[in-house]
């Protein structure tokens, strides 16, 4: 364990000296969401007419972790130093002004995407957020894309596979995030709530990419490592669909029935490959 914590730091500095804006502004996230925190604890979460600092605390910490597992991924895409650049400015400009509006409207009372009680600015900013949200779209598209066609190296061909499927996920969150804009809000039906499959397909690019981590510095054979991290993968996109369907249903997937249960068999199939990958660890 003390080795796999030592590599994980070495691997940390690395992601860090080659990204360091990317890095940078995903720490932003944390010291936003510290902040919100901080004022929900003394005021409370609420800013009429219609502010809300839990939103401010949930959007900057998911994208400082979003944020980071770009900036871990970018290097291995095989971009051409100029490509790499143009993606990296991407996601810069469009988490900065993210993170300002986010913050800005909630702390001032107003929803930043799609403000009924401000004025002619504030639905201009909204608007704009709409549109900014894109770039991570684009973003997203352009990394997968990238992934898929590139050839598998034969140094770390587990970590690359784990992308692939991260990428995948993400591409699936960011529809779902496309939806959202379209309905002007995250509820559909008498229950469903695009929210849930949005958070859980970006979170993606942890939950898959650990895994895979893991198997790469495992014991197991190579054989093994692709099967389980396939299984692992699979499953988890299976779970994706299944609240995709269950939400567009206008269906909660917090009540006992069919879909839900089904995904959360898929997500215990991906913890047990989790597990696996964690017990066969070097040590």
């Amino acid at each position: 364990m003390h080795t796999m914590f030592n590599e994980l730091m070495t691997s940390a500095v690395s992601i860090y000296r080659r990204e360091k804006g990317l890095v940078m502004l995903g720490g932003l996230g944390f010291v936003i969401a510290g902040c919100a925190a901080v004022f929900m604890f003394f005021q409370g979460a609420v800013v009429l007419p219609e502010g809300n600092i839990e939103n401010v605390f949930s959007f900057a910490a998911a994208l400082g972790i979003f944020l980071l597992s770009i900036a871990a991924i970018l290097p291995f895409a095989g971009f051409t130093t100029r490509m790499r650049k143009v993606i990296r400015r991407l996601f810069i400009a469009a988490a900065s002004y993210s993170y300002v509006i986010e913050t800005l409207q909630n702390f001032r009372g107003f929803n930043p995407r799609f403000s009924k009680a401000g004025g002619l600015v504030d639905t201009l900013g909204g608007a704009l957020f709409g549109v900014v949200s894109l770039s991570f779209v684009i973003g997203g598209i352009l990394l997968a894309v990238q992934f898929l066609k590139m050839k598998t190296p034969s140094s770390r061909p587990v970590l690359i596979n784990g992308i692939r499927y991260a990428l995948l996920a993400v591409f699936i969150a960011n529809l779902a995030g496309l939806i959202m804009m379209s309905l002007q809000g995250r509820f559909i039906g008498a229950g469903g709530n695009y929210i849930v499959l949005h958070g859980i397909g970006l979170h993606s690019l942890q939950t898959l990419l650990l895994p895979a981590w893991l198997l790469e510095h495992s014991n197991l054979g190579s054989g093994k490592q692709r099967l389980l991290l396939h299984t692992g993968c699979i499953a988890w996109l299976i779970a994706i669909l299944v609240i995709a369907v269950q939400t567009s249903l206008g269906r909660s997937m917090f009540e006992i029935s069919l879909f839900p249960i089904l995904a959360l068999l898929c997500l215990l199939v991906w913890l047990l490959t989790v597990i696996s990958a964690l017990r066969f660890n070097k040590r």
